[in-house]
């Protein structure tokens, strides 16, 4: 079948959602947006589906909600009896549609007659990922697009251990979805028939309470809180989304006291009003918290992405200004602060260890090392944190310290199986108590860290192809780097190659050693000087990413070093 043959298929649907039909009717004569939005159906990636809305099969809206829920459903009706009627806990966030896809899936379950746990408002991720846990229900699914623009929304899967579906668990649940061919021929059932039938709870304020009650264990010195904590002033924007939610209670639970919220990004709106792109990372989104915090004199400002799973800060310096961290400067803090209270405390376990992504900091491990403590190497998807969590669960091999990603997540405890940023928020405030307390900020605190272990620096480039030919440029990318093995970079020679796809590191001499790490699309470079560059297609929207890690005698040094790999980095690419 044609994307014309779809189109048409869907053109013609005489009972398609009325504000999905004219807008389909708006699109008429755009072939290149039409054929993107039918050539091919939406798919699962490290973080589930996520694209923009609208009309077709390559578009969120309510026919492939119902589609994925529909293979989710058909999966959990292979369970036995009991594992089904466990359920599935629902949560959205603050985007156009979230609550409307919400409850399509819950329409869709329930036709299965699998129950479903919904939110009575949105909620971060972090406590989908807890009320998974905390209800004992089989499965998980969050409505969220995290920090993508107003267009977008998503679609999340998680399983029973509260952790977004591995790969093998979230193939099969795929191989489900692919059964279903005929979108508008799914079954559902009426909000009325679900309540009927108790296949629908509404939960909120019950489970908040448990995940607060839990959130208190992230804190690490009470005593600390008290005595500098409760004076710092703070700013924190939730960036119209969720993490107003849990945040605020959290911060006031803890002891932080003097905190500030930025007015105008408290209110949830899915205009995103006054930001581009509502994500951490990006500089602009600090505007209005800068402002704040200058009017409030606040020594640090926080910020967590709409559904609350990203963390960003800013940090006030001496003349007054505020200078943001990066996602691999906000971890490595996180990671030395943790390890260093526990191994003063003496409860610092023999078999600790630390969790991060293969496109994260080197600095980080040379943290963990100091301190004696292993540092585990997982693919991109925070997913593949939580199931290593699981697995030390279940042997005991190791205990768990904290986990991170370089794109501004971390967890710190593991009663959710997520990214965090509302445990971020509080233990980084408690960070902040630390070196203030000493007469520095976490800017100082970040110094001392280079000082020790060496200035590294780190940056990410994305590239993006939309439309149906971009999935096959990004492909010609990989394959580009992938048969080419570029000898160096900035006139450094590549020392190993690591092919995740083909589970082998090719080095330098001609010697070979496998991989035991999933197949994934990505290719690392390690560099004679310490440097590594690494290429991988995103998981969740029409994008390269190149990542650079480098490693200098000063900051300066760092950067100037990151430059230069970055320019021989995208010259090759441009070949």
């Amino acid at each position: 079948m044609t994307w014309q043959d779809t189109y048409n298929t869907w053109k013609n649907y005489t009972r398609l959602d009325a504000g999905l039909k004219a807008e389909l009717e708006q699109m008429a004569g755009d072939e290149a947006n039409l054929k993107d939005a039918f050539y091919a159906p939406m798919e699962f990636g490290t973080a589930g589906m996520r694209g923009v809305m609208g009309p077709g099969i390559n578009r969120m809206n309510i026919y492939t909600v119902r589609q994925a829920t529909e293979g989710l459903a058909l999966m959990m009706d292979t369970l036995d009896a009991k594992t089904k009627a466990q359920g599935v806990a629902i949560s959205f966030d603050s985007r156009y549609n979230s609550e409307a896809f919400a409850h399509e899936a819950a329409h869709v379950l329930g036709a299965h007659g699998i129950p479903s746990f919904v939110f009575d408002a949105l909620r971060p991720t972090p406590e989908l990922s807890f009320a998974v846990r905390n209800l004992g229900t089989y499965a998980g699914i969050m409505i969220t697009a995290s920090h993508n623009p107003k267009q977008y929304n998503g679609y999340k899967i998680y399983g029973p251990d509260g952790g977004q579906m591995p790969p093998k668990e979230a193939d099969l649940t795929t191989s489900y979805v692919r059964k279903v061919t005929d979108l508008f021929a799914i079954k559902t059932v009426s909000e009325h028939e679900l309540r009927a039938k108790h296949l629908l709870t509404l939960i909120g304020e019950d489970v908040d309470e448990a995940y607060l009650a839990n959130i208190k264990s992230v804190t690490i010195n009470q005593k600390l809180i008290d005595e500098v904590g409760s004076k710092m002033k703070l700013v924190y924007t939730p960036l119209h989304g969720t993490g107003k939610m849990l945040g605020e209670q959290a911060l006031r639970n803890a002891g932080f006291s003097q905190f500030r919220l930025v007015p105008e990004q408290s209110i949830y709106d899915p205009e995103f009003a006054t930001v581009a792109y509502p994500n951490p990372e990006f500089p602009e989104t600090f505007d209005l918290a800068i402002a704040l915090g200058k009017k409030e004199d606040a020594d640090m400002l926080v910020a967590t992405d709409p559904d609350a799973d990203r963390l960003g800060t800013a940090v006030r310096q001496p003349d007054g200004e505020y200078r943001l961290l990066n996602g691999n400067q906000i971890a490595a803090l996180m990671l030395d602060y943790i390890l260093r209270a526990n191994q003063e405390a003496g409860t610092l376990p023999k078999n600790a260890v630390a969790i991060k992504s293969i496109v994260s900091t080197e600095l980080a491990t040379k943290i963990a090392e100091h301190y004696g403590v292993e540092m585990i190497n997982v693919l991109t998807g925070f997913k593949f944190i939580a199931e290593k969590i699981k697995n030390y669960e279940e042997d005991h091999s190791h205990t768990y310290m904290f986990g991170f990603e370089e794109s501004y997540g971390s967890l710190i405890k593991p009663f959710v199986r997520d990214k965090d940023a509302i445990q971020g928020v509080l233990l980084l405030a408690e960070i902040t108590a630390y070196y203030q307390k000493q007469g520095k900020t976490l800017y100082d605190g970040l110094q001392d860290l280079f000082k020790q272990y060496g200035y590294f620096a780190e940056k990410t480039i994305s590239q993006t192809f939309a439309g149906a030919e971009g999935a096959g440029e990004i492909k010609a990318l990989m394959t580009k780097f992938r048969e080419e093995q570029p000898e160096s970079f900035n006139d450094v020679k590549v020392t190993a190659l690591q092919d995740f796809q083909n589970q082998v590191t090719n080095f330098a001499d001609g010697h070979t050693e496998p991989i035991k790490l999933p197949k994934s699309n990505v290719l690392k470079y390690l560099l004679a000087d310490g440097t590594w560059i690494a290429i991988r297609p995103s998981g969740t929207e029409p994008k390269i990413k190149f990542y650079v890690g480098t490693v200098g005698t000063s900051e300066e040094d760092a950067q100037t070093r990151l430059t230069a790999f970055e320019q021989a980095l995208t010259a090759f690419a441009a070949k």
